[in-house]
C-alpha cells in the first residue's frame, strides 16, 4: 500500500499561495556575515532573490552596510523570513514593489 507523504502534501499547498514582489532592505550591524545571510535566505527559506544594491564593509571579520534584495515571496514565507531577522537583531524594512506593464 502506498501512503501520501505528508511533507509533499506541504509543499505543493505552499506553492499554490498568491506571492507578492517586495523590495527588502536590511541593515547588516556586525551581528551576521552577508554571505551567511545571503545563503539562508536561499537555502533555509527557499527565497529567491536578487540583490539591487549592497554596501557592505568588513571590520575583523564583521559585516557592516546595507543590501536591498528583490524577492518574490508569499506572505508566510515572507513571516518566516521576517521573524528570523527580527530573532538576529537584523533591521529590516519592506516596499512593495509594482511595476507597470505597458501594452
Amino acid at each position: 500500500m502506498i501512503t501520501p507523504n505528508p511533507n509533499l502534501q506541504i509543499i505543493q499547498n505552499k506553492i499554490n499561495l498568491p506571492k507578492k514582489e517586495l523590495i527588502l532592505e536590511i541593515e547588516l550591524n556586525g551581528k551576521m556575515k552577508f554571505e551567511h545571510l545571503m545563503n539562508t535566505i536561499y537555502n533555509q527559506f527557499g527565497i529567491c532573490h536578487k540583490v539591487l544594491s549592497a554596501n557592505v564593509e568588513y571590520v575583523n571579520g564583521r559585516s557592516f552596510g546595507y543590501v536591498q534584495l528583490y524577492i518574490n515571496v508569499s506572505s508566510d514565507d515572507f513571516e518566516e523570513l521576517e521573524f528570523y531577522l527580527n530573532k538576529n537583531k537584523l533591521l529590516s524594512t519592506t516596499v512593495e514593489y509594482v511595476c507597470r506593464k505597458y501594452l
